[in-house]
């Protein structure tokens, strides 16, 4: 995505990712630039297709740092901060190109709990500095590979990771947190935590090929009811669909977008 120094191929590093597998990484050995916009014609000819809102999905600070190996700044912290600043001028374009919501994804999140609260959301502020557009915080807890099957099977029988974002960032200049539920062990009443905040809602699991009812979409929105205001729950996927085929993919919005419609009509 941007213009960062980068060791040689025969230098790249074994990093630990969020402590659950090791993968070779890029090697920052300077400081970290952005030479030029990254996806804003995409956003541009998007725009020119369609007069719906338009939701533009960017990595988050300490995500990114975490897929990292670093020799120039040695501190993570920095190295997000400068990703933060980095963040902010690619999503200023892209808001100039149309975009109307702008997601930052820190699944990170879930895992460095004491990076997050000491600089970990105050980097993702940063990069959402200034911005008009709304602004989504999403963290889900991982798909597309084996560790992240792994890890998740130790988490028992709740998974309350999001007591420790939550309280942050309903107190943050973040406009939407955006988290997975159906098909998760995530308790529902955590998003009580995020009262007064706009709430993406995953009421549809990605990493599974069976497709959801509009029934079962229409359980997950109700159940949510009982901790969001109306106004404020916004129906969503747990994570990115692009892992599934196409035709699944579709069929589960479509699920989504007619349980929604139930409960809309329920709520009047």
């Amino acid at each position: 995505m941007l213009d960062v120094a980068v060791a040689a191929l025969d230098d790249v590093a074994a990093l630990r990712i969020r402590d659950r597998y090791d993968a070779s990484v890029p090697t920052v050995v300077g400081a970290v630039s952005r030479s030029r916009p990254v996806f804003v014609d995409d956003a541009r000819f998007l725009r020119q297709q369609t007069d719906r809102p338009l939701k533009w999905a960017l990595p988050g600070p300490m995500t990114m740092i975490d897929t990292l190996a670093d020799r120039h700044y040695r501190s993570r912290e920095k190295l997000a901060w400068e990703f933060a600043v980095i963040l902010n001028e690619e999503a200023r374009e892209l808001e100039a190109a149309g975009v109307d919501v702008i997601q930052f994804d820190e699944p990170a999140f879930n895992v460095f709990f004491d990076e997050m609260r000491d600089w970990g959301v105050a980097t993702l502020e940063r990069a959402a500095e200034g911005l008009r557009a709304e602004t989504v915080a999403h963290i889900c807890y991982g798909y597309g590979i084996e560790a992240n099957t792994r890890w998740k099977q130790t988490l028992g029988s709740e998974w309350r990771q999001y007591e420790e974002s939550f309280p942050l960032l309903q107190r943050s200049a973040i406009d939407i947190v955006s988290l997975e539920s159906h098909g998760s062990r995530v308790p529902m009443e955590l998003i009580e935590l995020l009262r007064g905040k706009k709430v993406m809602l995953g009421a549809i699991d990605v990493a599974t090929d069976e497709i959801e009812t509009p029934e079962e979409v229409a359980g997950t929105l109700r159940e949510a009811l009982r901790h969001v205001d109306a106004d404020k729950l916004m129906p969503s996927t747990n994570c990115g669909m692009a892992p599934l085929p196409r035709d699944v993919a579709l069929a589960k919005l479509s699920a989504m977008s007619t349980g929604a419609a139930i409960v809309r009509a329920e709520q009047g």
